[in-house]
């Protein structure tokens, strides 16, 4: 339920305190739904990537538009992660949002859904780690 300015306040204590590897964002839903401007939302994500990439992990931004929905998104996303270095999951989303077998209510996947968005990440991100979990610079 979080929005990019909660998850933001929280990066610190319940992210970065961790050392982690690679962070997946995932945000923005919330936000287009509480009517967040989509510039605060990208301000919100930079300044995060800014963050993880200071402390030397890597960054992968999902895409979580689907069709019509967030298509705005999609696009300020792809250049963010361009322009940071980071990378991008494209999609993650495609073909649940409009499947009520793949949903638990109108907007959340169910756990069929969840693992085809798990999937997705997988193979987005697999290339970037190797077998030991270190990184691989690409």
């Amino acid at each position: 339920g979080d929005t990019s300015t909660e998850a933001l306040q929280r990066l610190e204590s319940d992210v970065l305190s961790r050392d982690p590897l690679l962070v997946i964002i995932e945000l923005g839903g919330n936000d287009f739904l509480r009517k967040v401007p989509e510039e605060k939302t990208l301000k919100n994500i930079s300044d995060m990537v800014d963050k993880i990439q200071a402390r030397g992990s890597m960054v992968a931004i999902a895409d979580i538009s689907a069709g019509m929905l967030m298509k705005n998104y999609r696009k300020a996303y792809k250049e963010l992660a361009r322009q940071k270095g980071a990378i991008f999951i494209p999609n993650i989303l495609s073909g649940i949002i409009t499947n009520p077998r793949l949903k638990s209510d109108f907007l959340h996947p169910n756990r069929d859904g969840y693992k085809i968005v798990a999937m997705r990440i997988y193979r987005t991100i697999s290339p970037y780690i190797d077998k030991k979990y270190k990184l691989v610079r690409k």
